[in-house]
């Protein structure tokens, strides 16, 4: 990018202002609310919908299958966040990929509701292509709003995380509630309308981000579609031929075999970046931390991620519901997390600023050791919940409830200050790949999400407790590692904050 867009990109979003802030975090804010309605929204009710009976107008799916299914899913919209990383910086730019991104994300809803099990599928997959294109981008677009960094940089994140679970929060709560009184079909048709408003919102106000995300590469640096056009064709073809059968596909095996290929990519592009991308020491030094924190993240989400796989199970079966006579859908308690996150963010953000006014704030490294360290103790809590259903009772939903505060705690230490790092720690030219690559760290903890609720066996209760114990002493080992590294990785950081 010339000098000239250099500037601009730093002045054009400064000149209109609200709460202190760039006003292009508005549209951000409400595009990405949008998007999250539709993606939580399906999420909700989507392990619900595939294990639920014919009878009851489900697929009638194994736990272990649609666990695998679940995982695919957010794994798939996560790691097409590479491609839609590199679509916008060598073809397309970052408004344009957003825009394509909420198209394919409300074309998928659509198909998700059109009631024939091909096209929920078709669906799926057309969705999971759109997260990809959009959400990299949107939030490449965010870092640009500041090109100062540092501390302001985190609350703007913070902000525009608020956006995500302001959606986050109405989707999980309207969608379930819709899917119940309708039918299923009906509530998968709901994220579809959302994300239709946040693209026509998206097209009204994106004058205020000025040329942030706006300008494509150059000459020089410019790709060729011919990529996209195979990755697409094959992409076609293969959804061709299951549709028709000839081809079987196994969700259990792909999500196995989609969770070494995701960590066989990462560890190459970080050697690719480490080695071979002509970097600067300093640059190559923040690699080593990228790599820590991408290791982190993966970690996490896999624990996390449980909220829509073995946690709705448990909702779901496990939980006494009831109020006032009238029974909870188990999907609205997904919107706990988001609800909480609404309250705690601001308050964490708060809390950032006024520590790094002090040059007293908490390394990153710090805080995604903090963040391990709360999911783990949030199984903590579901394995004694799970200990009082195999004596045959059900268990008040107070027990999710303090599990989702403790992981929404971790989350807000680890994933805001992720993104904001992440942009930071790139360099300048692979700032759109490594936002993908960040959410690859996602893709693969949604995927280990999806085979670790898997092992839940519902003709063995007994398994319940042992998986709760397992994810938690996974996150007390990676927050423990984390802790003992983080000098080493302050280090590496030099003199990013």
């Amino acid at each position: 990018m010339s000098q000239v867009a250099d500037t601009a990109v730093a002045s054009a979003p400064e000149a209109k202002q609200i709460f202190g802030q760039p006003r292009g975090i508005a549209t951000l804010f409400l595009t990405e609310m949008w998007e999250r309605f539709s993606y939580y929204g399906a999420r909700a009710i989507l392990i619900l919908f595939m294990t639920a009976g014919a009878a009851n107008g489900g697929l009638g799916l194994s736990d272990k299958t649609a666990s695998s299914i679940y995982g695919l899913y957010l794994a798939g919209g996560y790691f097409s966040g590479i491609f839609g990383g590199w679509i916008s910086d060598r073809l397309v730019g970052q408004q344009r990929a957003v825009i394509a991104g909420g198209v394919f994300i409300m074309t998928g809803n659509a198909l998700m509701a059109s009631g024939s099990e091909l096209l929920f599928f078709v669906g799926l997959l057309v969705a999971m292509l759109g997260v990809g294109l959009l959400k990299p981008n949107i939030s490449a677009i965010v870092a640009q709003l500041y090109p100062e960094g540092g501390s302001r940089r985190d609350a703007g994140f913070s902000i525009f995380y608020m956006g995500i679970n302001t959606g986050s929060f109405l989707g999980s709560e309207l969608v379930p509630i819709t899917a119940k009184a309708f039918g299923w079909h009906t509530g998968f048709a709901l994220p579809a309308i959302g994300m239709l408003l946040g693209l026509v919102q998206f097209f009204a106000t994106r004058y205020y981000l000025g040329v942030c995300g706006l300008e494509r590469p150059d000459e020089a640096s410019r790709g060729s579609w011919l990529p996209v056009i195979v990755l697409a064709a094959v992409i076609a073809v293969v959804t061709v031929l299951a549709m028709h059968g000839s081809l079987q596909l196994d969700a259990n095996a792909i999500a196995a075999a989609a969770t070494w290929l995701m960590v066989i990519l990462a560890a190459g592009y970080f050697t690719y970046l480490a080695l071979f991308a002509g970097l600067e020491a300093a640059e190559r030094r923040r690699v080593y931390v990228m790599a820590a924190l991408f290791v982190g993240s993966a970690m996490f989400w896999a624990g996390y991620e449980q909220m829509g796989a073995s946690f709705n199970l448990f909702a779901d079966r496990y939980t006494d519901r009831v109020v006032f006579g009238y029974e909870i859908p188990a999907g609205v308690l997904q919107g706990v997390n988001p609800g909480l996150i609404i309250i705690l963010a601001p308050v964490l953000a708060a809390l950032w600023l006024s520590l790094g006014r002090r040059n007293r704030d908490f390394s990153a490294p710090f805080k995604f050791a903090l963040g391990l360290l709360l999911m783990g103790a949030g199984f903590l809590v579901m394995y004694i919940a799970a200990l009082h259903v195999i004596s045959g009772v059900k268990v008040l939903p107070t027990w999710l409830v303090l599990t989702y505060f403790l992981h929404t705690v971790g989350e807000l230490c680890l994933s805001p200050v992720g993104l904001s790092s992440m942009t930071k720690l790139a360099p300048p030219r692979f700032v759109g790949q490594v936002m993908g690559l960040w959410f690859l760290s996602m893709a693969l903890g949604g995927n280990l999400a999806g085979q670790l609720s898997g092992e839940y066996d519902s003709s063995n209760l007994l398994s319940l407790p042992g998986l709760f114990l397992k994810i938690f002493w996974w996150g007390a080992a990676g927050g423990g590692v984390m802790l003992l590294i983080t000098p080493l990785l302050k280090r590496l950081m030099g003199d990013v904050r």
